[in-house]
C-alpha cells in the first residue's frame, strides 16, 4: 500500500488527504450508466448555475444600493461605469435564464421517465419546492434592477398581496417601516440562497440514500450500477464548462437591456418570458389570475406521485398522466407564444 500511495500522483495525494480528514468518499455512491447522459445531468447542471449566479451576485452586490432613489442609478452605474461591469450583469442574467430552463427540464426529464415513483416521491416534493424557490429566484431578481418592467412585477405582486388579506403582509410596502424593494434584496441575497442550499443538501442526500432511478426505456433486466461517481462528475464538469461558454457568449454578444428608471401609475412593459404565460391570463381573469394559476401549477406538480402510484415507468404505459402533463406543458408554451404577440394591457390602476 506504501508503494502505490507513493506512486500517486500529488492531485492524488491531496484528495486522499482530505477524504481522511473529512470522509469526502462517503458522498460518492455507484452511478447506472445511462445516468452519465445529458438528459441525467441536468439537475446537476440546474445546480452549477445557481453556483455561477452565488459567485457573480457576491459580486454584483459590491455596486449594488437597494433603495428605491438609488437602485436604478447603480445599476446604470454598473453598466456603464465598472470594468466589465455589463458582461458580469450579462453573464448573471443569462445564468437565471439557463436555471430556469434547467429545472424544467429536470422536472420534465424526471417525470417522463417516471423516476419520481416508490421510493422517491419524497425527493419529487423536495424538487417542486427547489423550482418554487427557483422562481421566487427569478422574480426577485426582476425587480431588483428596478427599471419600468421591475416596478410593475412589483405592483402586481402588491395586489396579489392585498387579494391574499393577513397572509401577504409582506409584500405590504409598508410593512417594518422598510422598502419592499430592499427587504427583496435581502431575500434575494441572503434568506433565499440559505434556504436553496439546506433544502438542495436535503435533495443530494435523498439521491445518495436510493441511488439513481433506472432507465424506464431499457429492454431487459437493469444491470447493478457500476460506474464510479467520480466519472460521473467528470462528465458534468465537461457539460458545465460548455454551458459557461454559452453564458459567456450571450453575456457578450446578447447583453440584457436596462429599462427606464421606474414611474408610477402606468403600465407599458410585458414580463419577461418565463413569466409570459401568465399574461393572458391575467387579462382574461385579472389579477387574481396570477395567484390561482401558479398555485394550480405547483399543486398539480406536488400531486403527480399520488396520482401516478402504478411502478410502471415507460411514458407510453402511462398516458393517462401523460397527456394531460403534454397539454399542459403545451398550453403553457401556447401563452408565452400569444402574449409576445398581443399588444400591452394596463392591469394595475394608476
Amino acid at each position: 500500500m506504501a508503494a502505490v500511495a507513493a506512486r500517486a500522483g500529488p492531485g492524488r495525494r491531496i484528495l486522499d488527504a482530505l477524504d481522511e480528514r473529512l470522509g469526502l468518499r462517503a458522498l460518492s455512491y455507484p452511478v447506472p450508466e445511462h445516468a452519465n447522459k445529458l438528459a441525467y445531468s441536468l439537475g446537476g447542471l440546474s445546480l452549477v448555475s445557481f453556483l455561477l449566479l452565488l459567485v457573480t451576485g457576491i459580486l454584483l452586490a459590491q455596486f449594488y444600493e437597494p433603495m428605491p432613489e438609488t437602485a436604478h442609478a447603480s445599476v446604470r452605474r454598473l453598466i456603464t461605469d465598472v470594468t466589465l461591469g455589463g458582461y458580469l450583469r450579462g453573464f448573471h442574467y443569462w445564468a437565471a435564464m439557463a436555471m430556469v430552463v434547467l429545472v424544467g427540464l429536470h422536472l420534465l426529464r424526471v417525470f417522463v421517465s417516471g423516476a419520481f415513483k416508490r421510493p422517491r416521491e419524497g425527493n419529487w416534493i423536495v424538487g417542486v419546492v427547489l423550482a418554487g424557490m427557483t422562481a421566487l429566484f427569478f422574480f426577485s431578481g426582476t425587480v431588483l434592477k428596478w427599471d419600468q418592467e421591475a416596478l410593475e412585477a412589483l405592483e402586481h405582486n402588491i395586489e396579489i398581496g392585498e387579494l391574499l388579506g393577513r397572509l401577504g403582509f409582506w409584500f405590504s410596502p409598508r410593512f417594518g417601516g422598510v422598502p419592499l424593494l430592499h427587504r427583496l434584496y435581502t431575500a434575494h441575497i441572503a434568506i433565499l440562497p440559505a434556504l436553496f442550499f439546506l433544502i438542495v443538501g436535503v435533495h443530494l442526500l435523498l439521491v445518495k440514500r436510493h441511488g439513481m432511478a433506472p432507465s424506464p426505456f431499457r429492454h431487459g433486466p437493469e444491470p447493478e450500477p457500476t460506474e464510479p461517481f467520480s466519472r460521473h462528475l467528470a462528465r458534468l464538469g465537461g457539460f458545465a464548462l460548455i454551458l459557461v461558454g454559452l453564458l459567456t457568449a450571450l453575456a457578450v454578444l446578447a447583453p440584457p437591456g436596462h429599462g427606464p428608471a421606474p414611474v408610477e401609475g402606468i403600465e407599458v412593459t410585458k414580463p419577461p418570458w418565463p413569466l409570459l404565460w401568465l399574461y393572458p391570463i391575467e387579462n382574461w381573469v385579472g389579477v387574481s389570475g396570477i395567484l390561482w394559476a401558479t398555485l394550480a401549477i405547483f399543486v398539480a406538480l406536488l400531486i403527480v406521485p399520488f396520482l401516478d402510484r402504478g411502478p410502471e415507468r415507460h411514458p407510453l404505459r402511462r398516458l393517462a398522466v401523460v397527456v394531460p402533463a403534454a397539454l399542459v406543458v403545451l398550453a403553457v408554451l401556447g401563452l408565452i407564444v400569444y402574449a409576445a404577440l398581443t399588444p400591452v394591457t394596463a392591469h394595475i390602476a394608476g
